[in-house]
């Protein structure tokens, strides 16, 4: 009989798996130190390594676990040819013994852990236990493995790796040295998979090593699989519409025109698109992912270059966002951002996704068409500045049904119109100021010591100045906090049936003293005031209602 032995395949992720720490991609900050400790003499006796997947935890436990039994060492450098250095990287040594946390968690085989870790090593120096998903170790496993891992034997060493750190009891997080790995750069995975690809003999384009680094969100382990897959498919010449095609990513052309559209209000268009990516048998849900990146990346390029220095991105990239940023501004950007993430939570659990996504998308579309309030009063500010006249726009008068179609403008109020109504409003105000101001003390408790003796003092169509008492001068900022501000702009905006704004200003000494003791209020409005609020109050739609519900008449008004 003629046995023919057949090599098994390894899969890239293994086959790259990293032998040096030198070797190891994006995780500087603990290579290093591993090494000076090494160096130094200074090894710990227990390592916490954590990192989201494919960050090289296990990996760098591993090569520290073989550092430490190479038979030329402990050495920062392992020989990679000792029998002790072959054996970790076959997984078969005896001395250094990897165990699942998730599969291996009761109490019972932590016991029987602790009981053999009397034992001196078989080979090396050291009994080293790596224990991969720490925290999925039961409360009574940790407790039992407390005391061996404060005070253990001078040949154990203990390296835990974890996703989840929160998990993990402190009391055990105190007894090791902890190292947090980063998730790797696009950048670094870019350069890792070019020179992998160098070696492998397999043509990829610039785009297409963007493309699986992008997916791959921060793991190489992820990225180095996809790129596996991607070879069984396509074979050993690869390009972006490969990558695009397997994973159902979304290309940056159709992102750039999608978020045009959106930015753009072009309804037709973000629909067209769905329409086309969805038959593509895009998947939806990612669609959302990678246009709240692309806008999160526009936003940060619409402050400049020096934001724009952190973006991991290609020159070609950067630019195409700048050229976009600079039709917008970060305003508009953080609004379709909003609709987004809520758009994305709503489809998380949606059945029609579909659906979900073109309404988010529209709406996403009419958020960055409304300007803010604050945008509006800067550009009415603006034009004051320029010395436009802003008069109030007067409603239109639409002929009845039946009679020739026209439109009749009510003239313009005159400046002593507008004064007049300033004067009856300001009235209205002083009348009603004690109870506007308990109102918004209901909101702001802490309002009530200086807002208290506070007095409307002019009024405009715009602005209402209000005067407040010199002794709390030094604390002026508290009357400019926006919560104060706003519940106090819904109180008088009930009374005048308009928004403005507001600036506080001290009284002076004369006007403080001619204010009563207790809530001081205005002086008493004039007749021609009284006369103008009266007219004011007969004209209110709800008045002429009741009037007409009960046949009756006014007959007196009191404020």
């Amino acid at each position: 009989m003629i046995w023919i032995a057949v090599m098994a395949y390894e899969v890239l992720a293994r086959k790259w798996r990293p032998q040096q720490f030198s070797d190891v991609v994006g995780q500087d900050h603990v290579t290093q130190t591993l090494v000076n400790a090494i160096e130094q003499e200074r090894v710990a006796h227990a390592y916490m390594f954590v990192g989201s997947r494919g960050t090289g935890k296990t990996t760098t436990a591993r090569i520290l676990a073989k550092a430490l039994n190479c038979e030329q060492g402990p050495t920062a450098t392992p020989c990679d040819t000792c029998d002790a250095c072959l054996e970790v990287m076959a997984g078969n040594s005896l001395d250094v013994i990897e165990i699942d946390g998730a599969s291996n968690n009761n109490v019972e085989q932590i016991r029987d852990l602790r009981d053999n870790a009397r034992y001196m090593p078989a080979r090396g120096q050291y009994k080293i236990y790596i224990i991969d998903e720490v925290h999925m170790l039961s409360t009574a496993a940790f407790n039992a493995l407390l005391k061996t891992l404060e005070e253990p034997p001078s040949h154990v060493k203990f390296i835990f790796a974890t996703t989840d750190v929160h998990k993990v009891l402190p009391t055990i997080l105190s007894r090791c040295q902890r190292f947090d790995l980063r998730r790797i750069s696009v950048q670094d995975i870019v350069e890792r998979l070019r020179s992998g690809c160098a070696e492998e003999g397999i043509e990829i384009t610039e785009d297409a090593l963007l493309a699986i680094a992008r997916g791959a969100e921060g793991g190489l382990r992820d990225a180095e699989s996809a790129l596996d897959q991607i070879i069984a498919f396509r074979g050993k010449k690869i390009t972006e519409e490969d990558v695009l095609s397997v994973f159902g990513l979304v290309s940056r052309q159709a992102l750039e025109q999608l978020s045009g559209a959106i930015l753009g209000g072009d309804v037709p268009a973000i629909m067209g698109l769905i329409r086309k990516l969805d038959d593509a048998g895009k998947d939806l849900q990612r669609i959302v992912i990678e246009l709240l990146e692309h806008f999160r990346n526009l936003l940060v390029v619409s402050y400049g270059n020096e934001a724009a220095e952190a973006l991991e991105l290609p020159e070609a990239q950067r630019e195409g966002l700048f050229a976009q940023a600079g039709d917008t501004d970060p305003g508009r950007i953080l609004r379709v951002i909003d609709g987004l993430i809520e758009t994305d939570g709503r489809m998380r659990f949606a059945l029609s996704k579909r659906t979900l996504l073109e309404t988010g998308l529209i709406r996403c579309a009419r958020a960055a068409e409304t300007v803010t309030l604050n945008e509006l009063m800067a550009e009415v500010a603006a034009l004051k500045k320029k010395g436009y006249s802003l008069a109030a726009s007067a409603p239109l008068v639409v002929a009845e049904a039946g009679a020739e179609e026209q439109e009749e403008v009510m003239p313009t109020r005159t400046p002593a119109g507008v004064e007049q109504d300033a004067e009856v409003g300001l009235s209205k105000l002083c009348a009603d100021w004690n109870a506007l101001t308990d109102e918004v003390v209901k909101v702001d408790s802490l309002a009530r010591r200086y807002l208290h003796d506070t007095v409307p003092l002019r009024l405009d169509e715009r602005v209402l100045t209000v005067g407040y008492d010199p002794e709390f001068a030094a604390e002026k900022e508290r009357f400019e906090e926006h919560r104060l501000k706003v519940a106090l702009g819904r109180a008088v905006e009930r009374v005048l049936r308009r928004m403005v704004s507001f600036e506080f200003e001290p009284l002076d000494e004369g006007a403080r003293q001619s204010l009563p003791s207790d809530h001081q209020v205005a002086e008493e409005p004039s007749e021609v005031s009284k006369a103008a609020l009266n007219q004011v109050e007969y004209e209110h739609p709800v008045v002429k209602e009741v009037v007409e519900i009960f046949n009756g008449s006014i007959t007196d008004i009191r404020t």
